[in-house]
């Protein structure tokens, strides 16, 4: 399902008429940020998200092994431009003094199996990469992601990962808070639900970054103006 085949004509209209959706102006100094790719939210293998959450509670299933494709091409785009890259995952034991709201909304999430924060091995973080340790949905929360930006002079963030409705949502808004060009890639991004996923990217599109696809942020990562 395009996410862009759900949202109704007339809200479209109002948008367009409110002045939203206008493209923001990109950097020469991105960052890619690759949010929560790991087993506990992909599982080990691919299989149906309802089989998947069995094993591990916060499993998107299929939807998560499908972005990683796409995840791995502008990665490869953007290490090959010696860009920054950061990834993010859960801290490694979590226990109930971590879990603050969660253990009210989601008391699962203290049911993880061992590997559930290992990033997967697929796109796993290279050496001189940083991978950023939160417990709160944005990654700017808590941690000193803000700091490191800053400390490098990026001026644009490229966004990939889980869940779109969720960390991804909440790391694309405080991204636009502090004034950085955000882009989040479309088809890098998942959700364990569909609707939630399209709503969320058409909302992030109008109001807090541009959602493109990973052909274009290639392309954009390997222009020789940039």
């Amino acid at each position: 399902m395009n996410w862009r085949d759900v949202i109704p004509e007339t809200d479209l209209q109002i948008y367009e008429a409110a002045g939203y959706g206008r493209r923001s102006t990109l950097g020469p100094r991105p960052a890619l940020l690759i949010i929560d790719v790991t087993y506990g939210f992909v599982g080990r293998e691919p299989m149906p998200i309802i089989d998947s959450i069995a094993r591990y509670p916060n499993s998107c299933g299929q939807a998560g092994w499908d972005a990683i494709g796409a995840i791995e091409s502008v990665l490869s785009a953007g290490r090959a431009g010696n860009d920054a890259v950061y990834f993010t995952a859960g801290i490694e034991e979590y226990v109930i003094d971590h879990a603050g709201q969660w253990r009210q909304k989601h008391p699962r999430t203290l049911e993880q199996p061992e590997d559930a924060q290992d990033i997967v091995a697929r796109i796993a973080p290279l050496p001189g990469e940083m991978l950023i340790r939160k417990t709160k949905p944005s990654a700017f929360h808590g941690t000193p992601l803000l700091s490191s930006l800053i400390d490098r002079k990026i001026d644009t963030l490229v966004i990939m990962g889980c869940t779109t409705s969720g960390c991804v949502r909440a790391t694309t808004i405080d991204s636009f808070s502090y004034g950085f060009s955000t882009v989040v890639v479309e088809d890098g991004v998942f959700d364990r639900g569909s609707l939630s996923h399209a709503v969320n990217l058409f909302d992030m599109d109008q109001k807090y970054a541009n959602v493109v696809n990973s052909a274009a942020v290639v392309e954009y990562l390997e222009a020789p103006s940039r």
